[in-house]
């Protein structure tokens, strides 16, 4: 017998282990993982001393589409940093069925990722669109999103009841609900003050979205998901107040999960000064004095917050610059839009700033970028997990790099990154996407665009907790 590919010389990282350990590939599966003497002899023997052999990591947040980086630029991006599968945000268009709009984001998706994708989908306060929810769940789209905010956004913004109706059809199904937690109708009166009263400066934008307008919607959510039985995943999570909130569900045995985001972990509201409306994210950056980003690393490290996501939504410059005289509206009253890059730098600075600066295992890392996204979006144990029968997707990492981040080497169409100027250490080394060289030593991407492949997700399954360390 023999195999394709071997991977040898690295140490090899699950979720919950690390060990010296070869990997053997055949056709785009892993077949078997042990000590190189006991494995076949391969096709290609790719030496991978030194280096951690890491499951292909997962984006399972990030916004791509029309106002967004395109199909081609956002999994060329993704690729380029270390990633190998991405789970994005798509919308149906005005009046569009959802299985309508699977087969149009499909079509189009498979003509020019080079990364493998799943779908989430955004639900708008359209209730002709629920009855969609079954067929799109019958094609591989198991996740659905709801804005508890953004009233001024046409129809973005849902109700309660509409809540109740989502998720009382996807606890039928076996699927998740995906909630953006923020009291909308607060927000929007908080809003409408601060413009009437003339503080409408950058600096003025995190104040109309205090703390507990995040976790008062949290407490909503989580109740109508106990309701209606109910998985539910609190997305962008951003105060310490919905973590607690969160994590008092979770005590009560609650299928209720969270992510953050390296920019709620590390970025604060003094931002504002510098970035502008090109900082203005939603939930926003909370204040530099705040108890907030501790309390989400100590979340993340406690295996409560279950996963690390981009939330990657950039914006070409022209749409934010209005923001720098009026934060909230433009010259002709056109909301001013939220979203900021960060696919690119998703990996580096959780790596970075997670394992290297704050000391938490590198096990942490499979962890919230690979086998929890996989399991809670209905990936696993095709994706995120390296053993026997998976995808062979893999992300060999090198520790020892130490470089600075820069919007020159971005690819995206924000045209700014809001870590300029970062000193970050490791950096991907090589990639696998279903067995094939993706990500070069050199940098470069051996599989073109139109390479990935639609992945039909399942339903939720529990994600792994307990603590980090």
């Amino acid at each position: 017998m023999t195999v394709d590919v071997l991977v040898r010389g690295g140490r090899v990282v699950t979720g919950s282990d690390v060990f010296e350990s070869a990997v053997a590939i055949k056709g785009d599966r892993i077949v078997a993982i042990g000590p190189e003497s006991l494995l076949p002899p391969a096709a290609r023997v790719i030496d991978a001393a030194g280096k951690y052999v890491l499951p292909g990591l997962i984006d399972c947040h990030l916004h791509v589409g029309p106002e967004y980086d395109d199909w081609t630029t956002a999994p060329i991006a993704a690729a380029r940093t270390g990633l190998t599968t991405l789970v994005p945000f798509v919308v149906a268009e005005e009046g569009e069925a959802l299985p309508t709009a699977f087969a149009r984001l499909r079509e189009e998706a498979e003509a020019r990722s080079v990364l493998d994708f799943g779908f989430h989908f955004i639900l708008d306060h359209e209730p002709r669109i629920l009855d969609g929810i079954s067929e799109a769940f019958r094609l591989g789209v198991t996740s659905f999103k709801l804005f508890m905010t953004y009233k001024k956004r046409g129809k973005r913004m849902v109700s309660d009841e509409f809540i109740a109706k989502t998720m009382e059809r996807l606890a039928a199904l076996g699927g998740i609900c995906q909630l953006h937690c923020e009291n909308g109708d607060v927000l929007c009166y908080l809003e409408d003050k601060a413009i009437a009263e003339g503080r409408t400066a950058p600096t003025d934008f995190p104040p109309t979205c205090p703390d507990w307008t995040e976790e008062e919607a949290i407490n909503r959510a989580v109740l109508i998901a106990r309701l209606t039985g109910c998985p539910a995943y609190v997305v962008h999570l951003s105060t310490r107040v919905g973590l607690e909130r969160i994590k008092r569900a979770q005590a009560e045995g609650q299928k209720v999960w969270t992510e953050t985001c390296p920019q709620y972990l590390l970025l604060t509201d003094t931002e504002m000064e510098r970035w502008g409306p090109f900082a203005k994210i939603g939930p926003p950056l909370r204040p530099a004095d705040g108890p907030d980003r501790a309390a989400l690393w100590e979340g993340s490290a406690g295996g409560y917050i279950a996963t690390v996501a981009s939330d990657h939504a950039p914006r070409v410059p022209a749409v934010k610059e209005p923001g720098r005289k009026n934060i909230f509206v433009d010259p002709e009253g056109k909301p001013i839009p939220f979203g900021a890059p960060s696919l690119e730098t998703l990996v580096p600075l959780t790596y970075s700033e997670g394992v290297v600066k704050r000391g938490l295992p590198i096990t942490w890392l499979a962890r919230v970028l690979a086998e929890n996204p996989a399991r809670i979006f209905g990936l696993y144990p095709k994706k995120g997990v390296i053993r026997p029968g998976a995808d062979a997707d893999l992300t060999i990492w090198d520790p020892d790099p130490a470089w600075t981040i820069q919007k020159s080497h971005h690819l995206g169409i924000a045209g700014f990154t809001p870590y300029e100027g970062w000193q970050v250490r490791g950096r991907a080394w090589m990639t696998l996407v279903r067995g094939q060289v993706m990500l070069t030593p050199t940098g470069e991407l051996e599989q073109k665009p139109g390479y990935g492949r639609y992945l039909a997700c399942e339903g939720p399954r529990p994600p792994l907790g307990g603590a980090a360390r």
